[in-house]
This record gives C-alpha cells, structure tokens and sequence, in this order.
C-alpha cells in the first residue's frame, strides 16, 4: 500500500456523527448516535487506503469514546484530539498544535493537512488561522451557513460523505504529481 501524502484532521459532530441522533445520559454523555449517511464507509475507506486520520472535536472525550466503540470506527483515528482533554475548542490554535504533535508533524506537514468539519466558525476558521486547507461538510442546517468573517471561508464545501472521498482523492492526487 503506498503512503498516501494527504493528513486528514476531522470533526465528529454532523461531520461523521448525525448530532441529532446522539442519545445523552443524565450527565450530558452521548452514549450512542447513528452516522451520516455514508461517512462510516468513507472513514473505513480511508483509514484502509493508509490515511493518517485525526479527530479534532468539540466535546466529551468518553461521548467520542462511546459512539465510535459502538459504530465500529474507533480504530480509524491515528490520533484524537478532543477538547475536554486539552481545555480549549476550536478554532484555538491549542486543539491544532495537540494534533500536530500527536500525529508527530511539523510546520512543513501543514501543507498536507486538511480540516473537515460542519462549523465555519470552529472547523474552518480554525483550520484557516492554522494554514491549513479547510472543508466544510455542508450537510447539517444546524449552525452557520454564511461566512460572517473573512476567515470563515472555507477552501472546499461538500455536501456528502461521498462528495468529501472524491475531493480527497483529487488533493491527494494533485499532492503526489
């Protein structure tokens, strides 16, 4: 299998996880939650492929813990970066720089990096301040839709776990020639 050159940082939440399935305890943990349609495929896909693969999410490290155990996808990540842990979210520079040193990169490897995530405000600004190239899944009507700072522009929009694989493929490709 060759090494691909592409390094894949993603969100969780209406990224690969549909928030509005999650089922919460009393203390607020999500204990389950059904996928995006397609995104469990495209994550198997692309850990299978060789991607190195991070999760850098907002919230709860045992939620994460929880929904990705029972989906059967907890071993796609190489490394995860949740907030609990590391004290901040997204977009600080904070959740970034544990995902760099966790997957062992440095300021040379931002040029591989790509951010995917539902949350302009989070996801892309956040990947946008870091130099890196920023995703947006556009599949949920739950948070912002319009780029209300400049640095909320994302680089790529998709609107499917599919769209997201192809586009991927093509900047893998474009890194390799």
């Amino acid at each position: 299998m060759a090494t691909e050159k592409l390094i894949i940082f993603t969100d969780s939440g209406d990224t690969i996880i549909d928030e509005g399935t999650e089922v919460r305890d009393e203390r607020g943990i999500v204990q389950e939650a059904r996928l995006i349609p397609g995104a469990g495929e495209v994550l198997r896909q692309l850990h299978e492929e060789g991607f190195p693969i991070a999760l850098v999410a907002d919230g709860e490290w045992e939620s994460f813990q929880n929904v990705y155990r029972k989906n059967g996808l907890g071993d796609c990540f190489d490394a995860w970066v949740v907030s609990e842990v590391v004290g901040e979210q997204k977009p600080a520079a904070i959740m970034f720089e544990t995902a760099y040193e966790k997957m062992g990169l440095t300021e040379a490897d931002k040029a591989r990096i790509v951010m995917v995530g539902n949350n302009l405000k989070k996801d892309v600004a956040g990947a946008n301040r870091q130099g890196l190239t920023s995703i947006w899944m556009d599949w949920s009507p739950r948070y912002f839709h319009t780029a209300e700072e400049p640095d909320w522009q994302p680089d790529y929009t998709v609107r499917t776990p599919e769209e997201l694989l192809c586009l991927l493929h093509d900047l893998n490709r474009k890194l390799e020639e």
